[in-house]
């Protein structure tokens, strides 16, 4: 069984969040899809929030399994016993930066853990999530970039 492990901060996940997880699920046995917490953002959802929306979204996809963690992403994936992190790339600066935090993490793990980039669709890989709460905040239709179970929970959040 080979497992890979998605992490991200998915503060809302998106429809281009969706897509790499579906390919990584075409490719691979199991994807850990962990919602990592930054100390340094403030998001729209907590951690716990996140959590219930992915595995909302993905209950009857028994490829996906959703977990938090505030450590190494490393770590979480040597954990997992995942053999690669998958990373959705959207442009050249993702690409600079993903290529540095590849080679730390191979490192980290002892050549145990690889790097796999995934690109997006063509018509989703502009979508960022601080881009759909932007447009949200502008009382924007929001429903090209998120599934409806997220636009609902987003603009359940943003009233309160």
């Amino acid at each position: 069984m080979i497992k890979v492990l998605y992490p991200g901060s998915f503060d809302p996940i998106t429809y281009g969040h969706m897509n790499i997880i579906e390919q990584a699920c075409n490719l691979f046995d199991e994807v850990v899809v962990a919602v990592m917490h930054n100390s340094m953002k403030t998001g729209m959802f907590s951690t716990e929030e996140k959590v219930k929306l992915i595995e909302q979204l993905y209950k009857d996809n028994p490829k996906v399994h959703v977990v938090s963690s505030t450590g190494a992403t490393i770590d979480l994936a040597l954990k997992f016993n995942c053999k690669a992190i998958i990373r959705g790339l959207r442009t050249l600066s993702d690409f600079e930066y993903e290529i540095q935090l590849s080679q730390i993490n191979k490192q980290l793990s002892q050549n145990r853990v690889n790097t796999i980039s995934l690109f997006a669709e063509s018509n989703l890989e502009h979508i960022s999530s601080s881009m759909v709460k932007e447009i949200l905040s502008l009382d924007k239709d929001i429903s090209g970039y998120v599934d409806p179970i997220v636009e609902k929970a987003m603009k359940d959040k943003f009233k309160n």
